[in-house]
């Protein structure tokens, strides 16, 4: 039997229509919906991939200490391949990028109140972006923001302890114009000589946060199928990364400001860098045309010994020593003298003048044996300068410098003569002609001495947060000072700049 279908009415042209328009209309927001979804997928999985990058150099890094006056150099290649290892291509970096940093964009930024602005600042400071190796990142920070939240002291990176301290200038500086821009209390409190700005039209230097003195002392040696040394990677990106910069072009690079505080640091780098201003510990290894007194800043070491208070800063007559040395003897250049004043001052019954270094509680015999001492002798040693110098200013104990070509920092503000005693090279090796100077010197003289080394003290000072006249502020305090020259050269020369450019 058939059974006969009962044939539907076909619904009216227009309802067709519509139903055709409809059926259109959820394809075309499906396709929309899938092409969201997807693109939203691959961008969360490019920033996780960027956040989370891997260090460059893993497993246990070469941490021990490299003293400025010991001899270690490294063995590097002629040139830097452009491709010769994989590791460059992991650090080469784009063009200029400015990412405002979290915290600033949380209600600091420029002209907040209770913020240093740039009105108000003696410095308007622009700090270039870098990727993370070149600073925070050997500290272990993870680089998943575009700088670390600084607004806790206690949270940030810390930088390694031991003579790695000595030389961790770029840290604090970084530090500190990281904090410029906080609302609260943490910039409340910080003065107003440096402030970061992200406009760089405004800005009247450029600060470059490379960790050179760190990377030099962890990343110098090949590590397992290195070719070329991470630390000579580093310098050859940063390079080409400057070079390409307008603000770089526009003035040579002259109102740039690096810090390769290390003595052994930015040894590829620095010829290359150098108009702009570096920040140096000396300039023993550097020749007079690429670093100088003129365009460069003499900042201080890092103390590595205990500061000590005015109140428990022993008297003249509770320091039983005349004079203190302890440290590497057997130097080679300039600091030859040494081994000539051991065999002078050996047997000195009220001298201590011996071997030492931060092994077997070096630190701690130092911190004990300057504080009993009336005088700290400052010899040079493979440089002019050494870290003996400012663990005497914070010991309250009056430094003896015997180093003909020492450069001191903030030397334009600071008399030296007030509470150190300066003796040439020459003079201090004759026999009995050192121990005459400084027996001479009185108990009243030497307490006057003392009194300015309590006052000054606090300017060879570095923390965060910074404060009034420590050695950060006094560091951007000199290159505001050599802004003013600088600036002056600059508009000099740039007074017919338009009139050519439009002939």
């Amino acid at each position: 039997m058939v059974v006969e279908r009962k044939m539907q009415p076909l619904p009216p042209p227009e309802h067709r229509r519509v139903f055709r328009f409809v059926t259109f209309l959820a394809l075309i927001l499906l396709a929309f919906s899938c092409w969201a979804l997807v693109n939203s997928r691959i961008n969360n999985a490019i920033l996780i991939a960027d956040a989370n990058k891997t260090p460059l150099l893993t497993g246990d890094e070469d941490n021990r200490p490299h003293n400025n006056d010991g001899d270690h150099q490294t063995s590097i290649p002629a040139s830097v391949p452009v491709n010769s290892d994989p590791t460059v291509s992991a650090v080469r970096m784009s063009g200029p990028m400015v990412r405002e940093t979290p915290l600033a964009a949380a209600g600091g930024g420029e002209g907040s109140e209770g913020s240093c602005d740039a009105e108000s600042a003696q410095l308007r400071v622009y700090m270039y972006d870098l990727p993370p190796e070149f600073h925070f990142g050997m500290l272990g920070w993870d680089g998943k923001t575009a700088w670390p939240d600084v607004r806790d002291a206690r949270a940030v990176p810390h930088y390694p302890g031991g003579l790695n301290l000595q030389h961790s200038v770029a840290y604090w500086l970084t530090l500190d114009i990281l904090s410029s821009t906080l609302p609260g209390n943490l910039s409340s409190s910080r003065p107003c000589v440096a402030v970061r700005v992200t406009n760089a039209s405004l800005a009247d230097v450029f600060f470059v946060p490379f960790f050179a003195s760190l990377s030099y002392n962890r990343h110098s040696k090949l590590r397992g199928r290195e070719r070329v040394s991470m630390n000579r990677v580093l310098q050859a990106e940063l390079v080409k990364y400057l070079m390409r910069q307008e603000e770089w072009r526009r003035w040579g690079g002259k109102d740039h400001l690096v810090v390769p505080h290390h003595p052994n640091s930015m040894m590829e780098a620095r010829k290359k860098l150098s108009a702009a201003m570096y920040v140096l510990s000396d300039f023993g290894r550097y020749p007079p045309d690429i670093a100088n007194l003129k365009k460069d800043i003499i900042a201080p070491y890092k103390h590595v010994v205990r500061s000590l208070g005015d109140h428990d800063s022993p008297a003249f007559h509770q320091r039983p020593l005349l004079a203190y040395f302890q440290g590497a003897i057997h130097r080679k250049d300039g600091g030859k003298v040494r081994q000539k004043l051991y065999q002078l001052l050996k047997d000195e019954r009220d001298v201590h003048f011996t071997y030492g270094s931060v092994r077997q509680n070096g630190i701690r015999r130092a911190t004990k044996g300057m504080a009993s001492s009336k005088f700290c002798l400052n010899i040079a040693g493979d440089t002019p300068s050494s870290n003996r110098l400012f663990d005497a200013i914070v010991s309250h104990c009056v430094p003896v410098i015997i180093s003909d070509d020492i450069e001191l920092p903030f030397e334009d503000v600071l008399d030296y003569s007030e509470f150190c005693v300066f003796v040439r090279a020459s003079d201090a090796v004759r026999k009995g002609f050192l121990l005459r100077v400084l027996r001479n010197v009185t108990r009243d003289q030497w307490n006057a001495m003392s009194r300015r080394l309590k006052e000054v003290a606090h300017h060879f000072e570095y923390q965060y947060p910074s404060r009034p006249d420590d050695a950060v502020q006094m560091i951007w305090g000199a290159v505001a000072r050599k802004m003013h020259s600088l600036k002056l050269q600059l508009h000099k020369s740039g007074r017919f700049q338009r009139t050519h450019s439009e002939s």
